[in-house]
């Protein structure tokens, strides 16, 4: 179904699952892929062809990264093939070059001209730039591209300028197409995409992306395809090599050192094993991975570990014996050979790629001398060569080159050499430059590219020397059989040439003027390598040149070359020099294998120069002058002269401010209070017009620029530097016209001629020498230009250009140092300080937007996607970037990527938030730190990446008793009664003292939204700054505002629910007597309200004789504090239930009166009662509930609504009389009714009538109907409990009781802890875990967890009861019996005005609750929406054709009794893509109808779903590893767990630390352009030189030779001193001093192991006894974590 793309008409769409893309007919279908698509899709291939349609669509370019492989190209050319789009591809090396991308400049005829590159052509003619290898280019190469990614518009060298299609059109609309191109405006495509290939890096070698050029992508890991979806037969070994895979590839192996396993190799490997089933399976893995040759000890003990575990080290015993027998053509196919090989005894023939020349016979040559282990190595190298290319690695000397000729000589191949060099670039390898005859500049196809056409053996010798950057451009090559050069043409796999021959009906010769060519199909590479430095077997301690990594490794199938044995090497010797003496021969290979053999580095370095091609030449030598000893050959072979004497003996020894946005006026242009007038320019295509949305910061430096551009109707001059950017590129650029060189302006001189606006993006990418001019233009207005003009400020003599009086320059610069990579321009223009540059230019630092104003930003990309969504993003990254400036991440975040998430959730709403993110974050999903970091911190803001929406945790839920009435409260109103119980009141004013200004602290609030994994009640939580021994004794709130009183002392915390600080204020001044120990305090908080708000009332209830009422007043620095006093009261409690109407009420226990607190009047009324008060319940502002003391009798208390009129009078006792049975008191009664509906829910009856809810001991809750307005009987009705809560005891006793939170003393707790939530129709209680049914809630086999306390949740509408765990206390204060008199529990609580409740428990933890039922399922399905849900249908890949025929009339259609699939047509049943008949795909239907056909189906989970055993040997490889690497250094398991304590507090830091420090090597290593070269690049400055026959005007980039008399370049000097004073141990319980001191020097020691070439190191210690003493040396600096310990540990006894 997809040979036919290229001839689907115009307007077919592409269905992937519900995505839909509209085709288009290609201009150039030669350029569309072919052949890449398989037959059978895994199900994760389609996810990420859905993805990558979704960015499509969207205009957004994707950044493919995942681990080595051609896997991410594959997943790219097939979504290029199915939406059949022209691809420009570049594979990116060290050596690419902006003229590689933009443009390059060809002479032609004796005129220079600019020809197009891929960059450039993709963008002009709409195709898809596809960039393999971003990690390899050098850095401050690629930002060239910056604009043209994030605005579509780039400034080319031939003066044209690419404008984006939607403002070129905009101007077309005022323009003609004449006129735009006499201006050199060049429409870019709208279809033009960019799709980005790289590896992620730290994890693998290369250059970090700069920040902004990596913000302009969407990211999408590609990993490794789910063993299940490929074709691989399920052996025994099979399954134990997937496993073994699996685990060299898991971050265990990557944290010991360990390269990944070639996974893309496995394919191949597994059909040489088809074939010779007898293999071995170490045999087998030695070719995919030579762990031998590229590990040390401990990872040869590593995966030897892990190969037992898999049972896969058969190898030991000896490797299967093979030999070729002989070597044939293949009749039947050309370029095929048959070989038949004996194997174990056993003839195997099989087929292999073979050349065009006459093959010789094995074992033929007489150059070639047989030995056993040569001829096994040829056999093997023939099963390898069977199915991919392959590589021999060896030491020097050691024969690869014979085995190669010989190998090539049996298959007929031409061998085409190809000598690999340190310095070779990327065009070395593919295509050189050169000059034709007449001066033509022409490209020249290397031996390599001729040898892919004309299918010879290509022989790489020497792939260890070269750098991996430029092999990369080969990788295409290897894996698909394809490459892009430079001149631009394409070789493609000899298949898929002809598939794209037939389709386009073309002749070769017709293709081959496109410039495409087939790649031979017998066309091989086979490398040749000496072998790698072995490591240590962990990264940190590699440094050696280890060239084999993981994507070498994906390369090749490797071939170990081992050393002869002494035999063999002997029969070698003599039998290519027959009349070599026998006896010096032996003697020879005596002393060779003796130092072979040994561990002495010297020895073995002698013994390199002892190879096998080096011992021939010595027995060749000796065999014609057999007088000469052997010493003297050996000394001659290893220049022995030149080593010191002492090697003879030791050879063989031991080894601002909101603003209005802008408005224009009758032409003036004004923001705030600037104001500035409107350009009128003619040329409106260089003013820029972007989106931009007004806020109070902009999203960008670009857009800021453009946008003011914009506003002004100001024309600009755009120019983008990068590292080749050059003094003449940036004044002039020359030309050759008619053998004339010419001067052309750059976008510099016109805009000094103009009077434009100079644009200069990314100024500090380019070298500080070349922006330095900026520095003479600017301040004096003078520069000289290569053709010999000035530019001058004022007019005054010839040959000048005159700057015009309107010209200006922006100049746009990320901040020096990491990560941005760049130079220190600020540095280089101001004289190595800013204080210059500050002069010469007006300096502006922007910074990312604040919350509001990103978040009105975002909302304005993303009008339907939800707020909360919206705030969690903002606020996420900006706790990001909080980090990067902290240090703790390195890559700072910006706006432009949570633009681009809004975006994508705007167009796709039902993507989940938890994937959309990944778009950003899997830049760094190899990263195991970062990515630690970077889900904490997402998950701390409520982005639930990870989770799935199966994990929710609510509590269970138990059956509520009915409803039953259990009697009457009736009001008494007799006579007799009224006139007994009248109460008289009185008034006086208050007592004022103050006020009193106290300090404001403030601590930042760090807020954790509870729901990141999973979904509970808990929505957030945070920790209160208290000390241990502080005591929480209320919570209050008042809308969104939080308040926390603590006792000892007492202090009163503030905070918003969603605030980013908390306010502290000390009271300890105003309450003197809470430092005494005997004296234990309760204060009580009461939020005042309107207009009084943001102030609160702290009482104090004492045992002496006044009550001390404080009223304390939120300032921005200070609280005011005013003590309100009443004598001859004490013992006081307060009733807050309207604290916000400002008035509160006063009573005693056993006391006969009550005080009413007006605040904002100063009075205080006092009522006189007959009766002695138990508690008082506020039911209503006129009417009050009273219990007497003993007998708990009620009574109805009421007064006047407005207690200060003058006719106030008496207020009214009304006794109640209840005989409902209620013994005890209430804990909790509403001074609210429940709404109608709620009581009615509640009661299962329809009722209106006042009510109000009360909590008891005895029921869970009662609603009594009627009262307090009704004097007639009310009803009670009782939600009654099984046990009453009074007589549940606990058994438990001791500490565990009280952690986990019991009763912790017999006296009766002040809080009640009890709340009613009437609008959600639900009572709220904290019980201890001793008063909650625990067997009920949980199984019999589950253990309940430590709690603080449970929720009691009683919800009156569902009729249903549960307990929500609290978390316990990290902290207990040790006054228990004070806590014992606050809480029964260790949580208070207290209603949210947002609904739920809050809780704050004995350690300062403040948790927020979501109990309601609606809210919760709300909140349940916006958390689910986060997560996105996956219907787990497999996605269906569709091709809408327009058949060209209307539906007729729907039918079920057709029964096949065979049930085939049917595709289109109007005829079957159950079919796909046609009309009017039942099925799947097509139109008119009457319905959809599955007929059931098999669908290959893979879950996106299974990438992740490893089985369990190679979990498990991955940790067992880790464990075993570890345990090995401290028996090595002699360190128990306890001082292992001594030094991890330290180690792992600073691990993060250690990492950040490390990473810069490996930039600052990078930057150290940049390499320099070398001029006057004889080939390389074009050097523009020569051109001239070029036209007189020079030949010495190339340029190339490679590594600057210090100069004569420089002086020498020594590693950096740090002394790290530490402080080891006697205080440092004596205060460390106080302050944790002496630890983190430990950490800080294991921090440098961590840090700064194996960069001992870069910076030295001592560490010092001062104190009284001295300031020098010496604790690490910088000659001595430590190992190990032994060494680091011990370091350690001298510290602690010093001290």
């Amino acid at each position: 179904m997809y040979r036919f793309f290229l001839h689907l008409p115009a307007g077919d769409t592409v269905k992937i699952g519900e995505i839909s893309y509209t085709l288009k007919i290609p201009r150039n279908p030669e350029l569309v892929p072919v052949k890449h698509i398989t037959d059978s899709l895994p199900q994760t291939v389609a996810q990420h062809l859905r993805w990558i349609m979704q960015k499509d669509l969207l205009g957004q370019d994707v950044f493919l990264i995942g681990p080595p492989g051609p896997l991410r190209r594959s997943i790219a050319m097939q979504y290029l093939e199915l939406t059949r789009r022209e691809v420009e591809y570049v594979a990116l090396s060290r050596d690419t070059t902006e003229t590689d991308l933009k443009q390059r400049r060809e002479i032609r005829s004796g005129t220079a001209f600019y020809i197009d590159q891929c960059a450039v052509r993709a963008a002009t003619q709409g195709r898809v730039l596809v960039l393999e290898g971003l990690e390899k280019a050098e850095r401050n190469v690629l930002p060239v591209l910056n604009n043209l990614l994030e605005n579509r518009e780039m400034q080319l060298e031939d003066g044209r300028f690419l404008m984006s299609a939607e403002r070129y059109d905009k101007l077309l609309q005022e323009h003609t197409t004449e006129e735009l191109d006499s201006w050199k405006i060049v429409r870019v495509s709208e279809d033009f995409r960019v799709i980005a290939l790289g590896l992620p890096v730290p994890k693998y070698q290369g250059n970090p992306l700069d920040p902004p050029l990596r913000s302009r992508f969407q990211a999408r890991d590609i990993y490794h395809l789910p063993f299940k979806v490929r074709k691989i037969p399920t052996t025994k070994m099979v399954s134990q090599l997937l496993s073994l895979a699996t685990t060299l590839c898991s971050q265990e192996s990557s944290d010991l050192g360990l390269p990944d396993f070639p996974v893309d190799n496995l394919l191949p490997a597994l059909h040489v094993l088809n074939a010779f089933p007898m293999l071995s399976s170490q045999q087998l893995l030695h070719r995919l991975y030579p762990y031998n040759s590229i590990l040390g000890k401990d990872g040869r003990t590593a995966v030897e570990g892990v190969l037992s575990r898999f049972e896969l080290l058969d190898g030991r015993r000896q490797p299967v014996p093979g030999a070729i027998l002989s070597v044939s053509a293949t009749r039947e196919t050309e370029g095929r050979a048959d070989v038949t090989s004996r194997v174990a005894d056993k003839d195997i023939t099989f087929q292999v790629p073979a050349g065009t020349k006459e093959r010789r016979p094995p074992n033929s040559s007489p150059e070639f001398i047989r030995t056993p282990s040569h001829c096994q190595l040829l056999s093997e190298m023939m099963q390898s060569h069977m199915v991919k290319d392959i590589c021999l690695i060896g030491a020097k000397g050691c024969g690869k080159s014979v085995l190669a000729r010989e190998f090539a000589e049996m298959l007929g191949y031409s061998i085409e050499p190809v000598m690999l060099y340190q310095d070779m670039t990327a065009r070395d390898l593919l295509q050189q430059r050169c000059t034709l005859p007449n001066g033509d500049t022409a490209w020249r196809p290397s031996p390599l590219v001729t040898a892919a056409i004309e299918g010879k053996l290509l022989l790489l010798d020497g792939i260890h020397r070269v750098n991996l950057g430029t092999l990369a451009v080969l990788s295409r090559l290897l894996h698909d059989r394809e490459l892009d050069l430079y001149d631009g043409t394409r070789l493609l796999r000899s298949d898929r040439y002809q598939t794209l021959k037939e389709q386009l009906q073309l002749s070769d010769e017709q293709l081959q003027e496109r410039s495409i060519f087939p790649v031979h199909p017998s066309f091989r590479v086979l490398a040749l390598a000496e072998p790698p430095v072995v490591g240590a077997g962990s990264s940190s301690s590699s440094r050696g040149q280890q060239w084999l990594g993981p994507e070498l490794l994906t390369m090749f199938l490797y071939h170990t070359v081992t050393p002869l044995a002494r035999a063999e090497e002997m029969g070698l010797i003599q039998g290519l020099n027959p009349n070599v003496p026998t006896e010096a021969a032996e003697q020879l290979l005596l002393l060779t294998h003796s130092l072979r053999n040994t561990n002495d580095p010297t020895a073995q370095s002698l013994a390199s120069s002892l190879s096998t091609r080096q011992l021939l030449r010595i027995c060749r030598r000796l065999s014609h002058y057999p007088e000469e000893s052997i010493a003297h050959a050996v000394n001659k072979a290893c220049l022995s002269r030149k080593l010191p004497f002492l090697l003879d003996r030791e050879t063989f020894s031991t080894l601002p401010p909101r603003v209005s946005s802008g408005t224009i006026h009758d032409g003036v242009l004004t923001i705030g209070s600037v104001s500035a007038p409107v350009f009128n320019t003619k040329e409106k295509m260089k003013v820029p017009d972007v989106l931009f949305y007004d806020n109070p910061q902009g999203v960008g430096k670009n857009k800021i620029v453009d946008r003011f551009l914009h506003l002004l109707n100001r024309p600009r001059e755009y120019l983008q530097l990068h590292r080749d950017t050059t003094v003449q590129t940036l004044t002039l650029q020359p030309s050759v016209r008619d053998g004339i060189i010419t001067y052309e302006d750059s976008p510099l001189v016109k805009a000094v001629k103009l009077g434009h606006i100079l644009v200069i993006d990314e100024a500090d990418k380019a070298p500080t020498n070349v922006t330095c001019i900026l520095k003479t233009l600017v301040e004096s207005g003078e520069m000289i230009l290569a053709d010999g003009r000035r530019i001058i400020s004022a007019q005054g003599r010839p040959n000048t250009v005159v700057m015009h009086p309107d010209f200006r320059m922006l100049v746009l610069a990320n901040r020096p140092g990491f990560p941005f990579l760049g130079n220190d321009f600020f540095g280089a223009l101001g004289t190595n300080t800013t204080s210059t540059f500050c002069d010469i230019f007006s300096c502006h630092a922007v910074d990312n937007p604040k919350p509001q104003a990103e978040l009105a930003m975002l909302k304005r990309y993303g009008p339907d996607v939800p707020d909360a969504t919206l705030r969690k993003l903002v606020a996420a990254f900006g706790e990001l970037r909080s980090m990067a400036d902290q240090g703790t991440i390195t890559y700072p975040y910006s706006t432009r990527e949570v633009v681009n998430i809004v975006k994508h959730l705007q167009k796709f709403p039902g993507e989940g938030l938890a994937n959309v993110v990944r778009n950003v974050f899997d830049f760094d999903s190899y990263n195991k730190d970062t990515r630690e970091v970077l889900i904490e911190a997402l998950h701390k803001h409520g982005i639930p990446i990870g989770a799935k929406p199966s994990s929710v945790k609510l509590a269970k839920e138990l059956p509520l008793p009915e409803a039953t009435m259990t009697g009457y409260w009736t009001i008494n109103q007799s006579g007799n009664a009224r006139r007994k119980l009248l109460c008289p009141t009185e008034t006086h004013p208050i007592d004022v003292k103050g006020p009193v200004f106290l300090r404001v602290q403030r601590f930042p609030c760090d807020r954790q939204e509870s729901r990141a994994l999973s979904f509970s009640e808990e929505k957030a939580h945070w920790q209160i700054p208290m000390n241990e021994v502080n005591i929480i004794c209320d919570v209050a709130t008042k809308d969104d505002m939080l308040y926390v009183a603590t006792c000892n002392p007492v202090s009163l915390f503030s905070m918003r629910e969603r605030g980013e600080t908390l306010q502290c204020v000390e009271l300890y001044d105003v309450f003197p007597r809470t430092i005494s120990g005997v004296w234990q305090p309760l204060v009580t908080v009461a939020p005042l309200g309107s207009p009084l708000d943001g102030q609160v009332v702290l009482h104090e209830e004492q045992v002496g004789a006044h009550t001390d009422v404080g009223v304390v007043r939120v300032q921005q620095r200070v609280d005011r504090f005013m003590n309100v006093s009443n004598t001859n009261c004490g013992g006081h409690k307060m009733c807050r239930d309207f604290a916000h109407k400002n008035w509160l009420l006063f009573y005693k226990e056993d006391g006969s009166q009550l005080e009413v607190l007006d605040v904002l009047e100063g009075r205080v009324h006092s009522i006189s009662l007959p009766i002695k008060l138990k508690s008082v319940f506020l039911v209503a502002e006129d009417r009050w509930l009273l219990l007497e003391n003993n007998s708990n009798k009620k009574f109805l208390l009421t007064k006047p609504l407005h207690m200060a009129a003058e006719d106030a009078g008496v207020c009214q006792l009304h006794s109640i009389s209840d005989d409902s049975g209620e013994a005890s008191a209430p804990q909790m009664l509403s001074c609210e009714q429940l709404p109608n509906e709620n009581l009615s829910a509640a009661l299962d009856q329809k009722i209106v009538s006042p009510n109000r809810v009360l909590a008891d001991i005895g029921a869970y809750a009662r609603v009594v109907v009627g009262f307090p307005d009704l004097m007639s009987p009310n009803e009670v009705y009782s939600f009654k409990r099984p046990v009453d809560l009074s007589a549940m005891r606990s058994g438990e006793s001791g500490a565990h009781m009280l952690l986990s939170g019991g009763p912790r003393g017999s006296g009766s707790a002040k809080r009640d802890n009890c709340v009613a939530l009437l609008s959600a129709n639900q009572v709220v209680r904290a019980l201890p875990p001793a008063k909650v049914p625990l067997r009920e809630i949980y199984p019999k086999d589950v253990t309940p967890p430590m709690t603080a306390a449970y929720l009691e949740v009683t919800d009156l509408n569902s009729k249903k009861v549960k307990y929500v765990p609290v978390p316990r206390s990290t902290s207990v204060s040790p006054y228990t019996s004070w806590l014992s008199k606050v809480s029964e529990s260790d949580v208070l609580v207290a209603p949210l005005g947002s609904g739920g409740v809050v809780t704050v428990d004995m350690g300062g933890y403040v948790r927020l609750w979501e109990t309601g039922l609606d809210s919760l399922q709300r909140s349940l399905m916006e958390w689910r929406n986060m997560i996105g849900t996956e219907d787990g249908r497999p996605l269906q890949i569709t091709i809408q054709r327009e058949s060209g025929q209307d539906v007729t009339a729907p039918k079920h259609g057709k029964i096949d009794a065979n049930n085939d699939p049917h595709v289109g047509g109007n005829q079957w049943a159950g079919g796909t893509g046609g009309r009017d008949t039942a099925g799947l795909g097509g139109k008119g239907g009457p319905y959809r109808l599955d007929a059931g056909h098999k669908v290959y189906q893979v879950s996106q989970a299974e990438k992740d779903a490893v089985p369990e055993d190679v979990r498990r040997a991955a940790r067992e490889m880790g464990e075993k590893a570890f345990k090995e690497r401290l028996k090595e250094i002699n360190m128990s398991e306890y001082d292992a767990a001594t030094y991890e304590r330290f180690s792992a507090a600073v691990r993060r830091q250690v990492q950040s630390l490390r990473i810069i420090l490996d930039s600052l090597q990078a930057k150290g290593k940049e390499r320099q352009w070398l001029k006057n070269q004889a080939l390389g690049d074009l050097d523009d400055a020569k051109i001239i030189d070029g036209l007189t026959g020079e030949k010495a005007i190339y340029k190339r980039r490679g590594e600057l030779d210090p100069e004569l008399g420089s002086p020498q370049q020594k590693p950096k000097r740090l002394r790290v001193l530490v402080d080891v004073s006697g205080s440092m141990y004596r205060f460390n319980g106080v302050d944790g001093r002496l630890e983190r001191s430990m950490e800080a020097v294991c921090m440098v020691m961590e840090a700064l192991e194996s960069y001992e070439h870069k910076f030295k190191y001592d560490v010092v210690g001062h104190s009284g006894d001295g300031y020098d003493i010496e604790l690490v040396r910088a000659d001595s600096v430590p190992k190990n974590n032994k060494q680091r310990l011990k370091v350690l540990k001298v510290k602690i006894h010093v001290i």
